[in-house]
């Protein structure tokens, strides 16, 4: 598509999102929604609205080459994403579930199941394409010094009997002779075959003619049967056109003009970032000096006005009020003393309350309560996010939807913005510069006409320094200030802490939309998620937040995430995938590789502050604790007792409660058996617990079509793909990958053209592996249920949630007094 394609989608974007933003920020604040159901379907609907503009602003963001255009899309972009978030919190507070289904809201919209995916923005790793490069040659120069240093084990001779040699030998000899007794067989039987060769008769030959023409009339009927049927399915849109399945050669030249818009993209970016240089130094050069003296004489002017109109000097504005900002705004002298002397008095009011106002507030709440029961019901929560989109979409409407482009053909820079914008920061230099003058040439006007006075503001400048000073937090002890972050990272590598992520991506963790999820929750049937669905809520949860430093700031801050699920799921791939779409480092905490690694209390909190603090220096960064369920051990297995797997129990949630929201650092736990562990604790430490299931029919199939292609299969007619999904049942994505790669190999790859693929190939390797039976997944949603979620979501559905919420009054606290 043009450029102008591109800007007119963006408009479409924004009229869709001022539509939103007027039903989320009405005239007058909407009532409480007292239907659970209703608050649902509608925080559905936006939620389902916003991942469309969503999806449209990340299309259009990779394709526009304007600069300062892509800096007001990337904040609106920023600001989507965040609101997404937002939403997606809040259904889950509401539902009790940390999966939905909104296929009735789908059917509403028009919409397909592919547009509820949620899409990886491209600039997560484009952006910061050189700096995830670098990183990925330190460790592999880093992996490579490890190989080298490692002394190669010396080849030993093999101690054997006399008994093992001679069945060596004679296993040999045998084979040699006989490779030579098939050789001369084969030499025979062709000097054989030459001569029984005789002249046939002419009832011969016609006998073979006829064989010969059977076999091919034969032949020609069923290959003209073949493309009949195959046209006839082609016509009535059962099959795709072969022509099709090709990249047609637009779509090809489509790819190369993205390609080319990309490569645009740096090149406009590189020249804005030299004129911004530009252009600043010029105003600084030319304008700064008349700046200065602007200011300069405005704040005296401003000093003889107040002296004039109160018979004092004032005081001048403190830098955290803004400094002579407040001055240049457009009010009268007395009118800004007046407000310095209420920021005064606010800021001395700001202290420690006596009991008797304690009291008194204790009254007023209780007068609030009543207020608050009257309006009992559900309302959406306050957003980071709706305040930096409503500024982000004023601005497009403002200035960029009316704006004549005409003569800007190419889309370069504009150097008038820069100019403009770059103004304000001068201005906004200079003026500290200015403050530090006019201060003290007020301290001298006051003492030489002030004398009186100077000793009062003396002591208010004391005591100014005196309320500054306060508690200073205890800063966490840096174990290794005096060590470099490369030498930090080799010691990391060299232990196994610091890995390289596999080359997986989100999209190739197969899996089909879950098509009945609504129809069986209004009948009172609790669905298993699809495999897709656990695809989304990663996105959601993990990559989103790690691919963005503004979002990850001021959505909710997850911290850690557990993933539990029978082996084979995927588990462990979707902690690669993760890494990979988000440029992530990956650490390795897992009790196995632990184990016997920094050994007694100081090295554990040597290893912990090392992975901690790298994981921050090289955010973002994911932190993978494989087989979480034995750090939180019930009771340890006696052939575990030796590995001391619970030693990271108690310091580990000590180091997460120091990730911030601007650390880009999040825990990932994987467990295959989380009912052998302590529930209690395995809950403290991680907030967000995602089930994955086995995969049903629709997953099954796309994953046996999509992984016999991808090993070198041919997928034909012969090949039964919805019988083999039907009795694969069970089977996980491990598993059919297992049996794929035992029966798909290079040999039977070149013997398809003869003799294509079919269902019961791989049937007989399936049997030999024991599926995930229903039991086993019944008793990991049992485990589920015991969870925190899990809990809420059963009362809820039993009505329980209903019946407390009214007992927050006066109910509970006699509850409260009778115990």
């Amino acid at each position: 598509m043009s450029q102008r394609k591109y800007n007119q989608l963006w408009a479409d974007v924004h009229l869709e999102l001022s539509h939103l933003l007027k039903e989320e920020l009405p005239a007058e604040p909407p009532r409480p929604e007292k239907d659970r159901v209703v608050f649902f379907q509608r925080l559905a609907m936006l939620y389902v609205r916003y991942i469309q503009i969503f999806r449209q602003l990340e299309k259009v963001y990779d394709q526009v080459v304007h600069p300062q255009k892509r800096q007001l899309i990337r904040v609106i972009l920023n600001g989507v994403i965040g609101r997404v978030l937002e939403l997606k919190n809040e259904m889950v507070e509401k539902e009790f579930s940390e999966y939905h289904y909104m296929d009735d809201v789908l059917h509403d919209l028009k919409l397909k199941p592919a547009d509820l995916e949620i899409p990886v923005p491209r600039y997560f790793i484009s952006e910061r394409s050189k700096e995830v490069q670098q990183r990925k040659m330190m460790l592999t120069d880093i992996l490579k010094m490890v190989e080298d240093t490692e002394s190669p084990e010396p080849l030993k001779a093999k101690d054997m009997s006399q008994e093992e040699a001679l069945k060596i030998i004679q296993v040999a000899e045998r084979a040699r002779q006989g490779r030579l007794r098939a050789k001369l067989n084969e030499e025979s039987r062709k000097m054989n075959r030459m001569y029984s060769t005789k002249d046939s008769g002419t009832a011969d030959i016609e006998l073979a003619s006829v064989c010969i023409q059977k076999v091919w009339r034969g032949y020609i009927q069923r290959k003209r049967a073949k493309i009949a049927r195959d046209e006839e399915m082609i016509f009535l849109g059962m099959v795709m056109d072969p022509k099709y399945q090709v990249p047609l050669p637009a779509e090809i030249a489509a790819q190369a003009i993205e390609a080319s818009l990309r490569i645009k993209q740096e090149e406009y970016e590189d020249d804005y970032q030299k004129s911004v240089v530009a252009v600043t130094n010029k105003i600084r050069d030319v304008e700064g000096d008349d700046i200065s003296k602007t200011m300069k004489d405005q704040i005296q002017q401003w000093f003889i006005e107040c002296r004039d109109a109160t018979g004092s000097f004032p005081d001048y504005p403190d830098v955290e009020d803004g400094g002579s900002a407040l001055i240049f705004a457009e009010k009268d002298p007395q009118q800004l003393m007046e407000e310095i002397a209420a920021k005064e008095e606010e800021d001395s009011s700001n202290k420690p309350k006596g009991k008797e106002e304690k009291k008194e507030k204790g009254k007023k709440d209780k007068g609030k309560d009543d207020e608050e029961e009257e309006e009992a019901g559900l309302k959406m929560l306050p957003s980071a996010f709706l305040s930096d989109l409503e500024v982000g979409n004023k601005t497009f409407a403002d200035f960029w939807k009316t704006r004549n482009e005409s003569r800007n053909y190419n889309q370069r820079h504009e150097v008038e913005l820069i100019q403009e914008e770059k103004r304000k920061d001068i201005e906004a230099e200079i003026r500290l510069q200015v403050d530090e003058q006019m201060r003290q040439k007020l301290a001298e006007w006051k003492l030489a006409v002030d004398k009186d006075k100077g000793g009062k503001t003396k002591g208010n400048a004391k005591k100014k320094k005196g309320s500054k000073s306060g508690k200073k937090k205890k800063k966490e002890k840096d174990l290794t200030s005096d060590r470099t972050l490369e030498s930090l990272c080799q010691e990391l590598v060299e232990n196994g802490l610091l890995k390289k992520a596999n080359n997986v991506r989100l999209q190739d963790y197969l899996g089909d939309y879950s098509y009945l999820g609504t129809t069986l929750r209004q009948n009172d049937i609790e669905p298993m998620p699809s495999l897709s669905d656990v695809r989304q809520v990663l996105s959601l949860y993990a990559v989103l937040p790690l691919g963005s430093q503004l979002v990850h700031e001021k959505a909710p801050l997850i911290k850690a995430i557990l993933l539990a699920g029978p082996a084979g799921v995927g588990k462990k791939m979707l902690v690669h995938a993760i890494c990979q779409e988000t440029g992530a480092n990956l650490f390795d905490l897992s009790p196995l590789n632990t184990a016997g690694k920094y050994p007694g209390k100081s090295g554990l909190a040597m290893m912990l502050h090392m992975v901690f603090k790298v994981a921050r220096l090289l955010q973002p960064s994911v932190i993978w604790i494989e087989d979480t369920e034995k750090m939180f051990y019930k009771k340890v297995p006696k052939e575990e007792k030796e590995l001391d797997p619970k030693r990271l129990k108690k310091d580990l949630p000590k180091s997460l409660k120091l990730i911030k929201g601007e650390d880009r650092v999040l825990i990932i736990g994987t467990t295959k058996d989380p009912s052998s562990a302590d529930i209690k604790s395995l809950c403290k430490m991680y907030s967000k617990i995602i089930l994955i299931p086995r995969p049903d029919y629709g997953s099954r199939y796309i994953l046996w079509k999509q992984l016999i292609k991808k090993q070198g299969g041919e997928v034909t007619r012969a090949l039964d793909l919805s019988s083999l999904a039907k009795i694969s049942d069970g089977y996980t994505p491990g598993h059919m990958v297992q049996v794929i790669q035992s029966t798909v190999t290079k040999r039977r790859i070149l013997q398809q053209a003869n003799r294509p693929l079919t269902a019961a190939e791989f049937v007989a390797p399936l049997a030999k592996i024991d599926p995930v039976f229903q039991e086993e997944e019944e008793a990991l949603k049992n485990w589920y249920a015991k969870t925190p979620l899990g809990k809420k979501r059963i009362k809820a559905a039993t009505g329980k949630e209903e019946e407390e919420v009214p007992a927050k009054g006066k109910d509970a606290k006699k509850k409260k007094g009778k115990k």
